[in-house]
């Protein structure tokens, strides 16, 4: 059972930190993966991959003060938001790429953070 209020204050925090990330983002990373998303040919697995990539190359280009997970989570939320701000009719396959991206790479972090804030 998942309380609301904790996912509440995660999701006002994560923002937080996301709004500052949404400046350091440069148009050509989500220009890349916008021709992804528009690019049929490849499958769920492949542009999940492609997000993949884009995360951990941001990761690597950013000085960061927090722990790695919680900085991809972040560049993936804030990658998805503007793709879909630069392509809408894109929102579905980003969203659905993005959800995917989190399950593979970040569900151990997602458990833990809802449980340290649980506490």
């Amino acid at each position: 059972e998942v309380n609301e209020e904790v996912i509440r204050i995660i999701a006002a925090q994560l923002a937080e930190i996301g709004d500052r990330f949404d400046q350091e983002i440069k148009a050509r990373v989500v220009n890349d993966l916008v021709q992804h998303f528009l690019n049929e040919n490849l499958s769920g697995e492949e542009i999940t991959q492609r997000m993949s990539e884009a995360v951990e190359g941001l990761v690597q280009a950013m000085p960061l003060d927090m722990e790695r997970e919680k900085a991809m989570l972040l560049l993936a939320m804030v990658l998805t938001k503007k793709i879909a701000n630069t392509m809408p009719s894109l929102l579905q396959r980003a969203f659905s790429t993005t959800v995917n991206y989190i399950n593979q790479q970040l569900h151990n972090y997602l458990a833990r953070l809802v449980s340290a804030v649980k506490q």
